[in-house]
């Protein structure tokens, strides 16, 4: 175990090319949003920067991002710890998230063709084996990938933008309820196939609609067991 308490292999290896910041910022964020760097975390610099095989400079250049990012907090004289978010925090995202992704379901099933159908049922076979396998990681990595392809699928480049600039804390909010969700996520992801199979865009839009909000009220649900 490191002793910022991030597990083995949870570290990312830097790629070279880009500006040294830049991947020292993506790894960072990686880590947080995987939660291997856990919500109110202490981030010591030197041990970070130890972890990553650079030197401190893009490290502390990486935390000031994150930090107007809102990704981390820095606290005068006591150094930076990952955000915790608020309850109302996540409801207001999540809540985006229904709006943008029920429509994208919509756009989907208006325009998809039978290569988009198949790429979405290779999606939903991966997330039910990491959920068969209880692979947490492999079924958050499976539904952002199922979600950002059914965003694909619509086919709206501006309705896509917005999904990505909330499509990294979606992955933060949804990884502590992924077991929860299990099997069940993936039965509504079947559904919401079927609808977009039969281009039935008004059901695709109710069953992504409905699918967000299980896991909203979820993620709510989780801070009183």
């Amino acid at each position: 175990m490191l002793s910022t308490g991030l597990p083995q292999g949870a570290v990312p290896k830097l790629e070279r090319p880009g500006p040294l910041r830049e991947r020292v910022y993506e790894a960072l964020l990686e880590l947080i949003t995987t939660r291997a760097l856990r919500p109110g975390q202490h981030l010591v610099e030197s041990e970070l920067a130890g972890h990553l095989g650079v030197s401190r400079q893009p490290v502390r250049e990486a935390l000031q991002r994150l930090n107007t990012d809102g990704w981390i907090d820095l606290r005068p004289a006591q150094g930076a710890f990952v955000h915790e978010p608020t309850e109302e925090e996540a409801d207001q995202l999540l809540t985006v998230r229904t709006l943008l992704e029920a429509e994208a379901a919509g756009l989907a099933a208006a325009a998809s063709g039978s290569a988009g159908i198949a790429e979405l049922e290779a999606l939903c076979a991966t997330g039910e084996r990491a959920v068969h396998d209880d692979d947490v990681d492999g079924a958050v990595a499976a539904n952002a990938a199922f979600h950002d392809k059914v965003m694909e699928l619509a086919g709206n480049t501006v309705l896509a933008e917005l999904s990505a600039q909330v499509g990294r804390r979606v992955r933060w909010y949804y990884t502590p309820v992924a077991r929860q969700r299990g099997k069940q996520s993936w039965i509504e992801h079947r559904e919401l196939i079927e609808a977009i199979a039969d281009r039935d865009a008004a059901r695709a839009a109710a069953v992504m609609r409905t699918h967000t909000e299980h896991t909203r009220r979820t993620y709510h649900e989780r801070a009183q067991t």
